[in-house]
């Protein structure tokens, strides 16, 4: 009989004989011709010239801190729309649905338990229109100050 912990040790042996026939493989028939390319420090697809100590261009880092601030919206964004919007018809019983107690030893608690509760949708709805509001002013800033235009 299987303990609980079974299919993670069988998951786990797949996985390293995986990767250490993927090791193997590639020894045996990866090609190992060294060339001057291939021995030369790759840096970002740029050919290594200079000091390494040069100083990068302020743009670049307005670009990079521009690239994270709009990018971490999604953090904000994709939790809450899972929770508010549901596919097919659920998504009505959600909202229409009063909240009822778990029945004790339920597998399964009823659809408008799971999620962001309906009496809340519409707040967080605001909240995230602020947010989103926010973010666009943010956006319409940077572009006219011309951060996403290289010179």
């Amino acid at each position: 009989m299987l303990s609980e912990i079974d299919p993670l040790l069988i998951f786990l042996v797949i996985a390293i004989i995986t990767g250490v026939g993927m090791i193997v493989a590639s020894q045996l028939i990866g090609p190992r011709k060294n060339t001057s390319v291939k021995l030369m420090p790759y840096e970002s697809g740029m050919d290594p010239v200079g000091d390494a100590r040069q100083r990068f261009d302020v743009r670049y880092y307005l670009i990079a801190i521009a690239f994270l601030l709009f990018d971490v919206e999604l953090l904000f964004l994709y939790p809450w729309a899972v929770t508010h919007w549901r596919v097919g018809s659920q998504a009505a019983t959600a909202v229409t649905a009063p909240m009822e107690p778990v029945a004790a030893g339920a597998t399964n608690p009823p659809f408008a338990e799971i999620g962001l509760p309906p009496m809340f949708r519409d707040l967080v709805f605001g909240e995230i229109m602020v947010f989103v509001i926010v973010l666009l002013a943010a956006y319409a800033y940077a572009w006219k100050k011309g951060v996403f235009q290289w010179r």
